[in-house]
């Protein structure tokens, strides 16, 4: 029986960086869902199609040769059409589209089964909007994973500035207020804290806070 935890919440609030640390300091395999999401989304921008037509997306799915591995350090990369893309799929403009396409049910069945597919046969830590909800909804353990909306906001502005992003504070704001209306309002898969999870708010709290935060609760529930 496979131990998996599911960490749910809002973007920006830091479920990437903190999921992977989590899953090296327990040795679980780290899935981060956003950025296939992510992946998908740059393949749709990519291809000039609009990632509000539905139709649309559907029919380039097929084409659309999205990939996950694992770098010398247990990082997770990801590919499009054999092309690492890990830094490419991080802007804002990725972010909006990645969050119109996800609402769409036909790219959501497209990686469900990958999903719960990893989730059988390793012990993860699996990110997202919706792994608590609709994903894994048997895991283990299920954290919500939250943050005031400004202090999400000046997390990403600051990787991006840190990557060399040309980026204001005012528009990521903007855009991650806007993705949390998107993801909270969507028909399909809205995010949501599922009724068992653990709720974890890391407004007040520095990464390594953060970090002993989760442990703490991994530790509890699986008793390691």
């Amino acid at each position: 029986m496979t131990r998996n935890i599911a960490i749910d919440g809002p973007s920006g609030a830091g479920k990437s960086t903190l999921a992977r640390a989590l899953a090296s300091k327990f040795g679980f395999s780290y899935v981060d869902t956003g950025a296939i999401y992510r992946t998908l989304g740059l393949a749709v921008l990519q291809a000039g199609t609009s990632s509000r037509d539905e139709a649309a997306v559907s029919e380039i799915l097929p084409s659309i040769a999205v990939d996950l591995q694992y770098d010398e350090h247990g990082s997770q990369r990801m590919l499009l059409g054999g092309k690492d893309v890990t830094d490419e799929i991080r802007t804002p403009q990725s972010s909006i589209t990645a969050s119109n396409i996800a609402a769409m049910a036909a790219v959501r069945a497209s990686l469900l089964s990958m999903q719960r597919e990893i989730a059988q046969r390793y012990d993860v830590v699996m990110d997202g909007r919706d792994i608590g909800s609709v994903v894994l909804p048997d895991a283990g353990l299920k954290i919500y994973l939250t943050a005031d909306v400004e202090m999400r906001a000046r997390r990403r502005f600051n990787e991006l500035c840190e990557k060399g992003e040309d980026a204001t504070f005012e528009t990521v704001l903007t855009d991650m207020k806007h993705r949390d209306k998107q993801d909270t309002s969507r028909a399909v898969s809205p995010l949501v804290r599922a009724a068992d999870a653990v709720l974890a708010d890391t407004t007040e709290l520095s990464f390594d806070e953060s970090l002993e935060l989760l442990s703490k609760i991994v530790r509890e529930r699986f008793g390691i």
